[in-house]
């Protein structure tokens, strides 16, 4: 390995080849690669950037784009030559979510005004920006949605006319789903929403379920006719976007209680009928316990059964390394990058990334594992928080290679190696 490298605390079948800190960047949360360009949201840098990388070995920031004031630009999506990109209030910059338990439990609407019938003045954009990224180097805005409220948090697109989103707007307790019409992308509108019952406030709605849950969703991935929405604590809700102006709540299917919510992304394998599922650990020291990344056998849609889950890292004492242990993010199987109905990629925060092989559903085996090495400094700027790797996002490309950020320890550049 190159002295230039960052040695791994701990690596088996994925070797690094190439690491970047994202010019002067290192905060990472969602990541894509676009004509061999890593375009990656900040958590903490305000902004978004542009990492060539059509030489995985050594990577080079090209451009950075800075976000609104006191806007987040954390997560984005691109497919052919259109970039989206979030706008919504920055969450962890704000007073009250320092300590990100406010962030992760209740009714996020409540704490950020969405949920008032008086809407609080707004000091930050929100919404979705559009991109030309025919030259992806240098992203062109070339179109806006703006949206009433707390702005967007993620985005799922693949390329079409439509885009789906979770969004959190004025009279709704937490992020709800919506589609967004692209048929021109320099004027995205919006298409139609759907929530849980109990959600929208402004209605008269009341929730059914404890004030200290969080019934909002983190976002939908879409296979066919039907988006897989990660609900955090309500589970997995299953609709039917067949005409996406008129998307309809088909499933809602919750493990919370007696297990510990936080459900964050859903992966479709159709040719095999499962449904790969990972609850985000969201608090430190192993406090919110086990988050399994769970298959479902979904051969009967309405009823889908939970076959297994995948290992916990047990390599070293994750629960006692600080920071966050258990699943983040999943990839998704983009359809410009790597398809596999086998092999799972995850963050699993400080226990880095994992690799599972699912060929036998019911045993899912870890056959890789990267771990980054504690980060030369700490980006997170909220108070106590520990300096170790929080691994957040994963994207592999049509030739295998495995791209990882971190909200502290940049990008990584990876070969699977099995």
């Amino acid at each position: 390995m190159s002295q230039d490298l960052p040695k791994p605390d701990y690596a088996r079948n994925l070797k690094l080849i190439g690491h970047s800190d994202q010019g002067g960047r290192p905060d990472g949360v969602q990541l894509m690669v676009n004509k061999g360009h890593a375009i990656t949201g900040h958590m903490f840098s305000k902004g978004f950037s542009v990492v060539d990388v059509r030489d995985p070995r050594r990577p080079r920031a090209v451009n950075y784009i800075p976000a609104p004031p006191n806007t987040w630009n954390i997560h984005l999506q691109t497919f052919g030559d259109l970039l989206l990109v979030i706008n919504a209030k920055d969450m962890f910059a704000s007073a009250e979510f320092q300590d990100e338990k406010n962030y992760y439990s209740g009714a996020l609407g409540e704490k950020v005004g969405t949920a008032a019938s008086s809407p609080a003045v707004r000091n930050w954009t929100a919404g979705m920006a559009v991109y030309d990224i025919a030259d992806p180097a240098h992203p062109r805005q070339i179109g806006f949605l703006p949206v009433a409220g707390g702005g967007i948090h993620r985005i799922w697109y693949t390329g079409g006319r439509w885009a789906y989103v979770s969004a959190l707007l004025d009279g709704f307790t937490d992020y709800i789903f919506m589609t967004v019409d692209l048929a021109d992308p320099t004027r995205p509108r919006e298409g139609g929403r759907v929530w849980l019952p109990g959600m929208n406030a402004a209605a008269g709605e009341t929730p059914s379920w404890p004030a200290h849950r969080r019934f909002g969703l983190h976002h939908a991935t879409v296979s066919g006719t039907t988006a897989y929405g990660a609900w955090r604590d309500a589970g997995l809700v299953v609709i039917d976007v067949a005409d996406p102006a008129a998307p309809a709540l088909k499933l809602h299917h919750n493990w919370s209680p007696p297990f510990n919510g936080g459900t964050h992304n859903c992966l479709h394998l159709p040719a095999r009928d499962l449904l790969v599922v990972a609850d985000e650990a969201v608090l430190d020291d192993y406090e919110d316990g086990f988050k399994p990344i769970w298959l479902f056998d979904v051969r009967d849609p309405m009823k889908p059964i939970s076959i297994s889950t995948c290992p916990e890292p047990d390599d070293a004492d994750y629960r006692r390394k600080g920071g966050h242990f258990g699943p983040h993010n999943i990839y998704e199987n983009r359809p410009d990058g790597f398809v596999s109905d086998r092999r799972i990629f995850a963050t699993q925060q400080n226990a880095g990334i994992r690799v599972y092989d699912i060929a036998n559903p019911f045993r899912p085996e870890e056959i890789a594992a990267f771990v980054p090495p504690q980060p030369p400094r700490l980006m997170d700027h909220r108070p106590n928080r520990p300096r170790v790797i929080q691994s957040c996002d994963v994207y592999v490309d049509r030739e295998g290679l495995v791209y990882a950020n971190d909200y502290n320890g940049g990008l990584s550049i990876l070969e699977l190696t099995v």
